[in-house]
């Protein structure tokens, strides 16, 4: 029996998961960095790039978010969850060990009815020889769990991170933009009672009049729409911080930050020229490859199921029978080896162990997914900093210049040489390029925040977790 039962065992092999290679990304980046952009520098440069902002309130709000944040607190609950299934993995390498301990006392018929007092103590082992792995197939997929669980919580305080930035950096855009359209009520305010002067002195024609009044409407409906717009922006960063909207709206007009209306600058910073490189320090691809570990690990641990088991059963124990003022003490001890074939469920633990090769073929697609966004990510972040660059400076003369010509215009207009409908076209292309040039620097930061987000924000593998 024994010789045959271990040619059953030798003949079980636990088949692993099939290594098809995955995708790997180009040898270099089809866009590169704007030509001033410094070369690429040590990490730590890159993880205090939030300091390197021209306001110092930025880091600040960052801060405040990632200790407040739900989703990090999320982040760092499961990560606490799978260190402790890590724990109980490990734990079943080791045997199990219960005390069990009983007292009775009870009257019947054969012992006359006289007090019949009975205690008993028993301690059970049992220990389960890892034939096929199973036990340390669980403990490999709990640690890769715990690993992946470890990197998540990086990648939330850095998606936080550049969202709070991304909202902060609207903000102040906003409010330049509710200061230009702000000026522009009150210049079309002036100018609307000056032209219902001319209409009742006869200079201008009711007609005038009527689109004067209109462009003011327009004017205050376009300030108070961007007002409300500014106001959600706050709001998300109360949100986003967890402050009290009065204490942030503080902290937004405080001496030390840029100030309402003006936009933050980052410093620019370098990037590897091997797409390999960068995306080697994201920690969203990091998680991907240890949960790709984990599933390999799950196949084998269902795998391990399908096979025979064998457990090594101990128990030791001893009892007192106290009748009629004697009594009778007993010590019992057994050890031995058990087996377990699985027989009827063959064919569930069969599909158990397909769902797992299944899960990691899905794991396996999901990898290749997150590395192909994270090449697209790196690539359109430089797209979009390179093409908002080039665009800045023809913006900012397309701003000055038809402001130039406003001013012109209102000036001819006020001397009666330039009509209403000149000087309304002059102050709606001067606002348009305004709101235009804002957007384009916005547009700037925004593509800085997203690559250093795509980059990874500066993590490595050897930043430690909590």
């Amino acid at each position: 029996m024994l010789p045959l039962l271990g040619s059953l065992l030798a003949g079980c092999a636990v088949p692993t998961p099939p290594a098809t290679p995955l995708a790997q990304p180009a040898a270099r980046w089809h866009a590169g960095l704007p030509a001033d952009a410094p070369t690429p520098g040590p990490t730590e440069r890159l993880v205090q790039w939030w300091s390197q902002f021209d306001d110092p309130l930025l880091p600040t709000l960052i801060t405040q978010a990632q200790a407040s944040s739900p989703s990090v607190a999320q982040a760092l609950a499961r990560l606490q969850q799978a260190r402790a299934n890590l724990t109980m993995a490990g734990a079943d390498r080791l045997p199990t060990a219960t005390l069990n301990g009983a007292a009775s006392r009870s009257a019947n018929q054969l012992s006359a009815f006289k007090p019949v007092n009975r205690l008993s103590a028993t301690v059970d082992a049992v220990w389960e020889l890892d034939l096929f792995g199973g036990v340390r197939y669980g403990v490999d997929a709990a640690q890769a769990r715990a690993d992946s669980a470890g990197l998540a919580w990086h990648e939330a305080r850095l998606s936080l991170a550049a969202e709070v930035a991304d909202v902060y950096v609207g903000l102040r855009t906003c409010e330049a933009l509710a200061q230009v359209v702000a000026d522009d009520a009150q210049s079309q305010a002036s100018t609307a009672q000056l032209t219902q002067e001319k209409v009742r002195v006869g200079f201008e024609a009711p007609a005038n009049g009527a689109l004067a009044e209109a462009a003011l409407a327009q004017a205050r409906d376009r300030a108070a729409a961007q007002q409300a717009q500014c106001d959600v922006a706050v709001k998300t960063l109360v949100y986003l911080t967890g402050e009290e909207e009065a204490a942030l709206r503080a902290q937004l007009r405080q001496p030390l930050s840029t100030g309402p209306g003006r936009l933050p600058q980052p410093a620019p910073f370098g990037l590897a020229a091997l797409p390999a490189q960068v995306l080697a320090q994201r920690p969203d691809l990091a998680a991907a490859s240890r949960d790709l570990v984990a599933a390999a690990a799950e196949v084998g641990v269902a795998e391990a199921r399908r096979y025979p088991s064998i457990s090594f059963n101990g128990s030791i124990g001893g009892g007192v029978l106290r009748l009629d003022g004697g009594s009778q003490e007993a010590v019992t001890w057994s050890f031995g080896p058990s087996l377990a074939l699985p027989l009827f469920d063959r064919a569930r633990q069969r599909a158990q162990a397909e769902a797992a090769l299944a899960r990691y073929d899905e794991r396996r697609a999901v990898l290749q997914q997150r590395l192909r966004a994270a090449v697209r990510e790196v690539e359109e972040a430089l797209v979009r900093l390179d093409a908002a660059q080039r665009r800045e400076a023809d913006a900012a003369t397309a701003a000055g210049g038809f402001k130039r010509y406003f001013d012109a215009t209102e000036a001819r207009w006020r001397l009666g040489s330039a009509s209403v409908m000149d000087r309304e076209e002059a102050r709606r292309n001067a606002l348009a390029a305004q709101a235009a040039y804002l957007g384009v620097q916005r547009e700037r930061v925004a593509a800085w925040i997203s690559l250093y987000r795509a980059v990874g924000g500066g993590w490595t593998p050897a930043e430690p977790t909590p």
